[in-house]
């Protein structure tokens, strides 16, 4: 029927002269929409492509009984404190000829554990000199929060004070006493202690004893007993953490100690000095070399992520509790940990098991001069001290030889100060002295740059830890504050 208005004739007229809808505008929009659609495959693919090669199967895949393996856990007891539940400072006073002086010093060693050894150097120094010593424990990530505060007040937490070495030399002029002269100096000690708290010629701070972070730790009798042998080569290292997945009751070859970031932060600091060498790693330290760099990557999705994503470490756990214990324990056969780790043996296990305790350093590639890092604990006096003398006196016992002789007796040091005999140290830590023959000594790197940087390298390196498969975002995340 033809629309109202319109004569007969007109509307066949317009029947007879109707022609379809062309098809080649249909055609040129499908066409189109293909191309669109395989550019987004193409973008697609080559971004997968692009992130690092995940294996659908476990590298350490772990045996059926693994998981059931019951936790290993043991009480700690307390040296002595003002507080029945959480000690957190210890009183050390003269035996005999007491002196009116009182020193505190801050460090961040755990009262009930960590600081056994340090609390025996302090009372030879309280013994010898006449001097009350109040130990009080602060963790330097606490302090970073702390201080800042506190130094606006005019006042400090302490006379004598363990920090970072960024932290003392960013803060040194305007906040703490030069330390120049007496057993803190260069002479004093070996090649380049002082210089990451210098500024300019003034000495801000001092270095006490240092720690070694040398590489993996084992136990000497779960390698005889399961026949397993130090590797060689870094395909060795793969073979060997295969094997140890198979052992009954092993969770995962390697237990992964974290805190608020490292120890991660010094196994990622290993494989760059190991693979990357010690030049990679003195370039990311000096922020001449960017995490993002393709020679960079390449260390991690090469080798660090395809262990994390083969299940050869495990989720992250607390390094001086959980892991400590289920490593000594049998859970895991592997803890990456500094030589402190010789003075950890847990309270139950008799003293002459810890000969019982092996390490050995990554593999290392030929071409590539490697390096270890060697973090010394560094002290400052504040400029707020209502007793310089006294802390004068503590700092100078600290930075010598006869001070930090107490310590490596004790295992897990390595003196600073230069004269301490060699026979002293533990056969242990002898052994973690030859594991730097040949190699280039490195500073830690998170602590030499400090600031932003350190706390979100540790924070990204806790997320590539669960989620490996985004190194990339990591990657860049650790660059974006690298001038922070």
């Amino acid at each position: 029927m033809a629309a109202p208005g319109t004569p007969a004739s007109e509307a066949g007229r317009a029947s007879e002269n109707y022609r379809p809808p062309s098809a080649r505008g249909r055609l040129i929009a499908i066409i189109a929409a293909l191309l669109i659609i395989t550019n987004v495959i193409t973008g697609l693919s080559a971004f997968y492509l692009a992130q690092p090669t995940v294996s659908a199967a476990a590298l350490c895949p772990g045996t059926s009984g693994a998981s059931k393996a019951p936790a290993v856990t043991y009480s700690s007891s307390s040296l002595g404190s003002d507080s029945s539940s959480t000690p957190t400072t210890f009183r050390i006073d003269p035996p005999v000829n007491p002196t009116a002086t009182t020193v505190t010093i801050v460090g961040p060693w755990a009262v009930d554990s960590e600081a056994k050894p340090f609390l025996r150097v302090l009372e030879n120094f309280t013994r010898i000199t006449g001097t009350t010593v109040i130990y009080k424990q602060i963790r330097q990530e606490e302090l970073t929060t702390i201080l800042p505060t506190q130094f606006a007040a005019g006042r400090a937490p302490g006379d004598v004070i363990f920090m970072v070495s960024s932290f003392i030399k960013a803060n040194g002029p305007n906040h703490m006493l030069k330390l120049n002269g007496g057993n803190i100096t260069d002479a004093k000690y070996t090649p380049g202690s002082l210089d990451p708290v210098k500024v300019g010629a003034d000495d801000y701070g001092g270095v006490y004893t240092g720690k070694v972070k040398p590489g993996f730790w084992y136990r000497k009798s779960f390698f005889a007993a399961h026949n397993l042998t130090v590797p060689t080569s870094f395909q060795e290292f793969k073979d060997l953490l295969v094997k140890i997945s198979k052992i009954s009751g092993i969770r995962t070859p390697i237990v992964s100690g974290d805190g608020v970031g490292w120890p991660l932060s010094d196994i990622t600091e290993h494989f760059i000095a190991t693979y990357g060498g010690a030049a990679m790693h003195r370039a990311l330290t000096n922020k001449t070399m960017a995490w993002t760099s393709p020679e960079v990557r390449a260390i991690f999705a090469d080798r660090l992520v395809p262990l994390l994503a083969g299940k050869c470490f495990s989720e992250p756990l607390e390094w001086n509790t959980v892991a400590l214990t289920n490593w000594w324990g049998g859970l895991h056969a592997l803890f990456f940990m500094g030589s402190w780790i010789t003075g950890l043996v847990p309270p139950g296990v008799t003293p002459v098991n810890a000969t019982d305790l092996g390490v050995f350093s990554l593999p290392p590639v030929t071409g590539t001069a490697r390096g270890i890092v060697f973090a010394g604990d560094y002290f400052f006096i504040p400029k707020y001290t209502a007793n310089t003398t006294g802390a004068m006196q503590l700092a100078q016992w600290l930075a010598g030889k006869e001070g930090q002789d107490y310590q490596v007796k004790q295992g897990g040091h390595i003196a600073t100060a230069l004269g301490v005999p060699l026979a002293d140290y533990p056969p242990v830590d002898r052994g973690v002295e030859q594991l730097m023959n040949g190699v280039e000594i490195l500073s830690d790197l998170d602590d030499t740059i400090g600031g932003q940087f350190q706390t979100n390298f540790w924070s990204q390196l806790q997320l590539l830890w669960v989620s490996p498969n985004q190194l990339d975002s990591v990657l860049a995340s650790i660059q974006a504050k690298v001038s922070a």
